[in-house]
């Protein structure tokens, strides 16, 4: 089992697993022999080899595909070993996969693909055989202390490709609330461009293919686990609310901790989630179960992304809109899925 008899802080919040729930939670998972529909699939997470399933799973079912697959770099995933191989190969890799997944994708499909500098370019060259790319995606990784004798690698790349010029993006939905430095007015002496509100001065801005406001999930946060590469959740609800609507399917073959599931479940859309390692597997639904009590996004409410660091503005900012009454409207209209 992943680090479940790990000795942890009074305060760390990483979610494990007990052996009862890995037993409960086993139960559920999904697995394919065969050629399957749609609805037998649906809203799962099937354990399995992601080569074996995907031959098997519905063609023109999927309008969302977020694929995190290893990068070619030496890492170990709960026992199993992914290692650094040359380009070349690293690129021969990649297609095996990524040639497959195209009978699945619906005309009007997205596609959005993570690396990092190493494996960026072969990513790159893969997914121009089979996809329109769109824009390269850059996030700030911001964790570790640095190196010595080199830059500090702080950044991934998420490539987003789409199937066909017809694609779904909705903007209005992944704007970021920034704080205004430098508050410019117009002639009259009224705000350019921006809005005074209670808990400060804030300016909505369109997304841009930059991301610095996110945070990679650490011990204190309700939303991680063990997995060595989890991605944050405000990173998948960027995605996932830019490129599908609500009902829609969105598939990771390689689902990991289940991340791209559960922000799928919160933001009101259908998932299906591929990952070989059945601890994996069972942390995600147990995530999924979670994420019915809880739908809540870190760095994202009221209908808008917030900027990293400022968690108290925005409970300020809650606490403010709680006592508004209703001939007192919102300053900005809610946008998207609110948390409850």
């Amino acid at each position: 089992m992943v680090h479940s008899g790990k000795q942890r802080a009074p305060r760390n919040r990483t979610i494990i697993l007990s052996e009862e729930e890995h037993r409960a939670y086993q139960q559920r998972l999904k697995r394919l022999t065969g050629p399957v529909t749609l609805a037998e699939v649906i809203d799962t997470t099937i354990c399995q080899d992601v080569f074996e399933v995907l031959d098997w799973l519905p063609s023109s079912s999927v309008d969302l595909l977020f694929a995190d697959s290893p990068y070619n770099l030496t890492k170990s995933f709960n026992g199993n070993t992914f290692s650094e191989v040359s380009l070349a190969e690293y690129e021969e890799w990649l297609d095996t996969w990524m040639s497959k997944v195209t009978h699945l994708l619906k005309d009007t499909a997205s596609v959005y693909i993570c690396g990092d500098w190493r494996s960026s370019a072969a990513i790159h060259r893969v997914a121009e055989k089979y996809l329109i790319i769109r824009n390269r995606i850059t996030w700030e990784r911001e964790k570790g202390r640095g190196a010595k004798t080199n830059w500090k690698n702080s950044s991934e790349d998420i490539w987003f490709c789409t199937v066909s010029d017809g694609y779904t993006f909705n903007v209005e939905d992944v704007k970021l609330k920034r704080q205004i430095i430098a508050p410019y007015t117009d002639d009259k002496g009224q705000p350019k461009d921006w809005i005074d509100e209670r808990e400060g001065r804030f300016r909505l801005t369109h997304p841009s293919n930059l991301w610095t406001d996110l945070t990679v999930p650490f011990w204190s946060m309700p939303e991680n686990t063990d997995h060595p590469t989890q991605k944050p959740e405000k990173l998948l609800a960027k995605i996932i609310l830019a490129s599908s609507n609500e009902s829609d399917v969105v598939l990771d073959p390689f689902l990991g901790s289940g991340t791209t599931s559960v922000v799928a479940r919160k933001l009101g859309r259908s998932y299906i989630g591929v990952e070989i390692d059945e601890e994996y597997c069972c942390i995600a639904e147990k995530r999924l179960d979670m994420a019915t009590q809880d739908d809540s996004i870190q760095g994202y409410s009221n209908g808008v992304f917030w900027e990293r660091n400022t968690l108290a503005v925005q409970k300020r900012g809650q606490k403010a809109r709680s006592s508004i009454t209703p001939s007192q409207p919102a300053l900005f209209p809610e946008q998207g899925k609110t948390p409850s």
